[in-house]
């Protein structure tokens, strides 16, 4: 479907320029072949030249009301006409009006809010409001986990991006995770709070100012804990006297079918960090919320911490106008409905592809894993590698017009909030025929 195009530069043009003289994340500079993106409208992408792309990962996973929503839009220009910037000391309306809204969606207790730029600086943020409250330096994390780049939360990260960024901060310790890299299904609850529970007593619970989780691990394979395991981290957290704080950047703002991963299972953090679908990616915004306890606290204790474009008064009206679609559109009720029609799709796909080892979500949070064998379970990639089916697949998404992550061994499937029903089949419909080549590399 050929768009008019307001880009005056062809896509190799865009491309060859951008390599030129910009820097990529996560990447060999030498390597990268990025596709040019002109605009972008709904569940879809458009190139200079008119091709479009389905977005079926949100981008990551972080536009979750869909591209070019003209409210927002609307609300960007209305405050950037009004008064585009003052520093965080200074109260605005609409840093009053958000963080009142924010009061009625978070979860129990949690009425406040810290912002910053970004999900890694929410997490930054977290860890020195957990330390400086409990007066504790240990963070405990989880090694299949991503919490962002920046300095405290990349040693935060488990998985491999930590490696070459190490070494990091000092006092991070390891604990359990609920599944294993290379086994279908997670470990018993018991075993994995078991695990847990041993970590906290032998650093010593008096050390230690709180345990840090993804509600649902994101990128690292849309890990969806047991039933009973975010109760049994929350009692832990309680019984040990440790905070117990949630990152939700992905699992946050609908994706998973409620406001927040945590609403699944009535638990409340005393810490939750938020980015992405805050502002649906609009504009850079995060924050760190907390429980009433722990901001009386800074009511009489200095905090040591801040940045020069918290509050920005333009992204917090991209915030509180993509509240309004979530709840205008309501998409929240929409992801829940959509699921199981996601649900429906992979389980389809797993009937029919040897190659689809297992399948997983909640909401609009899927993921496919693919296998050269399911018995044994083994992944089409080794652990933190790619293999040539899986670059091929990728190739033939880019080709036949899909964007979605395919990382390590798994295509992930997290579509932005507003698709439809038919729109989640036409993206089902080019990953089954791109399972074709992963088929023939099964083993018997």
């Amino acid at each position: 479907m050929a768009v008019e195009s307001a880009s005056t530069m062809s896509s190799a043009e865009i491309v060859a320029l951008s390599r030129a003289h910009t820097f990529f994340s996560w990447s060999i500079q030498g390597a990268v072949d990025p596709i040019a993106i002109d605009r972008a409208e709904g569940v879809y992408l458009y190139t200079p030249e008119g091709q479009r792309i389905l977005d079926f990962n949100s981008q990551l996973m972080s536009v979750n009301i869909g591209h070019g929503d003209r409210r927002v839009i609307d609300a960007i220009v209305a405050q950037a006409t009004r008064l585009q910037y003052v520093q965080p000391a200074f109260a605005t309306e609409i840093r009053a009006r958000l963080g009142a809204k924010l009061a009625e969606i978070l979860p129990g207790d949690m009425d406040k809010v810290f912002f910053t730029l970004g999900g890694a600086e929410a997490i930054e943020n977290a860890i020195k409001l957990a330390r400086h409250y409990t007066g504790r330096h240990k963070v405990l994390a989880r090694y299949r986990t991503y919490h962002g780049a920046t300095f405290g939360a990349m040693t935060l990260t488990g998985d491999p991006r930590r490696w070459p960024n190490e070494p990091g901060l000092v006092g991070v310790v390891r604990y359990p995770d609920t599944h294993r890299w290379g086994e279908k299904e997670p470990r018993p609850v018991e075993e994995s709070l078991r695990g847990l529970e041993d970590v906290i007593r032998y650093e010593g619970p008096h050390t230690i100012a709180a345990i840090f989780l993804e509600t649902i691990v994101g990128t690292n394979g849309i890990l969806v804990p047991p039933d009973g395991y975010i109760q049994g981290v929350r009692e832990l957290c309680d019984r040990y006297e440790i905070l117990m704080v949630a990152d939700e950047v992905m699992a946050g703002f609908g994706r998973t079918g409620r406001w927040f991963g945590v609403d699944h299972w009535d638990v409340v953090p005393d810490l939750m960090t938020m980015a992405k679908g805050l502002t649906s990616s609009y504009l850079p915004l995060g924050a760190v919320a907390m429980r009433r306890k722990i901001a009386d606290k800074f009511e009489t204790m200095y905090y040591s911490g801040g940045l020069t474009y918290s509050s920005h008064p333009v992204s917090l009206a991209a915030a509180l106008a993509t509240i309004q679609v979530y709840e205008e559109d309501g998409l929240i009720g929409h992801a829940a409905r959509m699921g199981p029609v996601m649900r429906d799709w992979q389980r389809r796909l797993y009937d029919k592809h040897p190659s689809v080892g297992a399948y997983r979500g909640l909401g609009l949070f899927g993921v496919l894993e693919i296998v050269r064998s399911r018995e044994p379970f083994t992944p089409m990639a080794s652990f933190n590698g790619t293999s040539d089916e899986m670059k091929a697949i990728g190739k033939f998404f880019r080709e036949n017009g899909l964007y979605t992550f395919v990382a390590n061994h798994m295509i992930h499937t997290n579509p932005p909030l507003c698709i439809t029903e038919e729109q989640i089949g036409e993206g089902f419909d080019i990953i089954d025929r791109a399972l074709d080549i992963a088929d023939q590399a099964v083993t018997s």
